[in-house]
């Protein structure tokens, strides 16, 4: 499907059975071009109907491909990884034309989305089992791997093919069937998805899409036949998942919010953090639940390190993205988000912080959905910016005096996503690393965010459930393990007397 070849709006189809379909919803939404602020496509927003006809194509399909060995199915992920390679570009394209992130940041997202098709090749030793030969006399015991059924996954605005890419090559290698439902917001690159899976002969309805909003998304969580539920998103809507889908008989993962906090010890180079800092507040225009959105200086830094990030504030080039190759921070998703984001400025000037950045007053194209990097300095733990997740370029700075006041400060947190220290300091940085209140730490790394190897392990409030996304808790996710004890007795006819026997028994 193209969105370039007409000026008009395009209807974004479903994906069920094997068919790119149109569906019958009254209902529609828009979705825009974020640096231009057009209607580029409208979206169906489906009711139960169509999730049902999608759960049921899975489901259907589902036993033919658990059967499926495990090596075939990996290579439909091998088939799939290089036709992501040859529409790299146009897929990165799309992610700028219905998102807003810069070339840079696209290329960056379908490289990391990639890398989780190769981890899902390589599942098939990972679904190999354990054994113990004589666990008991004459007992063995072995264990194996095998897919939980149809399986979904509900997907943020801020990855349109990342996030996607973190959970149906995962659960489609493990034998699983799966139905997609893509943020309404940025449904297009899930599409496209989609449309290389079925030409790297994917069978039909191995894995299905259906768009909408919280109709679709209670539909699924409360389909009986729907096994496992992967979730990314906010914390409200996270725990809403979860809750509803494991009351449902559902396995479900489900990734929150996050309050990401950046503590920069006073020996730390400024220069590089200060360079860390921005592209971890200000980068996809703060839009990932991985930014770091709270600068925390430890004592005599904190002047220096506000006076270099408004500077290089300052020096960013802010603008639409679409067809702007020098472009460093683009628009935001939408309008609304926008002014939501624009609004914690005025809370901040409000409860006596100092806006020491504003985004809004950047000189700034009037198309599109645009807002400048902002740092607000002397922010306080009580107040709003310091404890809400904004998902914009805000970064809110709150001093402390030493490294303990830092990390009770993440102690108060409701979040656990990550967390990053900037120190030249051993000592600093292991009592960060063992003592900090989040799930993924950084030592002078502003955005500690995991590759496809190794789990993405968000605590508290900023994730629900058990087994986490990626890596071999991905795997343990959407496989259910069988254990089987066995113990054969000989008969008459495996009788020692007889030669063709002696040799096993230990005769000669």
């Amino acid at each position: 499907m193209s969105v370039t070849a007409s000026t008009q709006p395009v209807d974004v189809p479903l994906l069920i059975g094997g068919r790119f379909e149109t569906s019958a919803a009254d209902r529609h939404g828009d979705v825009f071009n974020p640096s231009t602020g057009q209607v580029q496509a409208r979206v169906p927003l489906c009711g139960e109907a169509d999730v049902d006809r999608a759960v049921r194509a899975a489901a259907d399909a589902q036993p033919a491909w658990g059967e499926t060995p495990a090596v075939e199915r990996a290579r439909v992920m091998f088939r799939f990884r290089e036709r992501l390679h040859a529409r790299f570009e146009e897929l990165a394209a799309l992610v700028t034309r219905e998102h807003g992130k810069t070339a840079a940041e696209a290329r960056a997202e379908m490289q990391r989305g990639i890398e989780m098709v190769e981890f899902a090749a390589g599942i098939p030793s990972l679904l190999m089992g354990q054994a113990l030969e004589n666990i008991a006399s004459s007992v063995d015991c072995e264990t194996s791997r095998h897919p939980v059924g149809v399986c979904a996954g509900i997907t943020p605005f801020n990855f349109p093919s990342m996030v996607p890419l973190w959970m149906f090559p995962v659960a489609i290698t493990c034998g699983n069937t799966f139905v997609l439902k893509p943020s309404e917001k940025v449904p297009l690159s899930a599409v496209m998805l989609g449309e290389l899976l079925v030409e790297a002969g994917l069978p039909d309805g191995v894995f299905n899409i259906v768009h909408g909003d919280k109709t679709v998304v209670d539909a699924l969580l409360t389909h009986p036949l729907v096994k496992a539920i992967s979730f990314v998103g906010s914390t409200a809507v996270a725990k809403h998942v979860y809750e509803t889908g494991t009351a449902n008989g559902k396995r479900v993962q489900a990734a929150g919010g996050a309050k990401n906090h950046l503590i920069i010890m006073p020996d730390a180079e400024l220069d590089q953090v200060v360079s860390a800092l921005q592209s971890s507040a200000f980068g996809c225009a703060g839009e990932r639940c991985m930014a770091g959105s709270l600068a925390v200086p430890v004592g005599r830094i904190a002047d220096d390190l506000v006076e270099g990030l408004c500077q290089a504030g300052k020096r960013m080039k802010v603008g639409p993205t679409d067809g702007q190759a020098d472009v460093q921070m683009g628009p935001l998703v939408t309008a609304a988000h926008r002014d939501r984001v624009s609004g914690y400025l005025e809370v901040a000037a409000s409860e006596g912080a100092e806006v020491a950045l504003d985004g809004r007053a950047f000189d700034l194209p009037s198309d599109g959905f645009l807002l400048g990097p902002s740092v607000v300095d002397r922010v306080q733990p009580e107040m709003r910016l310091a404890k809400e997740e904004i998902f914009g370029p805000v970064l809110s700075v709150v001093r402390v005096d030493d490294l303990d006041q830092a990390l009770e400060l993440g102690k108060q947190c409701p979040y656990g996503n990550g967390a990053s220290i900037f120190t030249r300091s051993g000592w600093a940085a292991r009592e960060f690393k063992r003592s900090f209140n989040a799930g993924m730490i950084g030592i002078n790394v502003g955005v500690p965010a995991p590759m496809a190897w190794f789990p993405f392990t968000g605590w508290n409030k900023s994730f629900f459930g058990d087994l986490h996304i990626q890596g071999v808790e991905g795997v343990q996710f959407y496989t259910q393990q069988k254990m089987t004890m066995t113990r054969w007795f000989r008969s008459s006819a495996d009788s020692a007397a007889d030669p063709i026997w002696k040799s096993q028994a230990g005769g000669s």
